[in-house]
């Protein structure tokens, strides 16, 4: 074993691929890339740009409590969007919403496609809790 905790939050749908939904490790929690896909599994590719957002959002505070932190200890989000031209205020609206006075590190990296069609993807690390 190398030390590092590997969890996936009990409220989400479990990873569909070789990874966990976070890894704690040396007081940091590193959560995998979470897209809009609700706890039943369906993935919200038809949806509204926001909607997407919000249920990636949702996906990331659930990583988070299981794994005993919570937003307000992020350090470092990486985001990324399929079209930021149409979607980038959209984004940074809710974000900024979600987040509230705290201000993690953040990179927004525009991508051509995201895995299943869907427009946005986050990762994050966190203090462990």
């Amino acid at each position: 074993m190398n030390g590092a905790r590997y969890l996936n939050a009990p409220d989400l749908r479990p990873p569909a691929g070789h990874y966990s939904h976070a890894v704690c490790a040396n007081g940091f929690v590193f959560v995998a890339g979470q897209i809009p896909v609700t706890p039943a599994g369906e993935r919200l590719v038809a949806a509204s740009f926001e909607r997407q957002v919000r249920q990636v959002l949702a996906n990331l505070d659930a990583v988070l409590a299981a794994a005993a932190t919570d937003r307000s200890r992020l350090v470092q989000v990486r985001v990324y969007v399929t079209d930021m031209e149409t979607h980038w205020p959209a984004f940074d609206a809710l974000y900024r919403d979600w987040i509230g006075d705290t201000r993690p590190a953040r990179a927004v990296v525009p991508v051509p496609a995201l895995h299943g069609g869907v427009a946005v993807e986050i990762e994050a690390v966190a203090l462990g809790g």
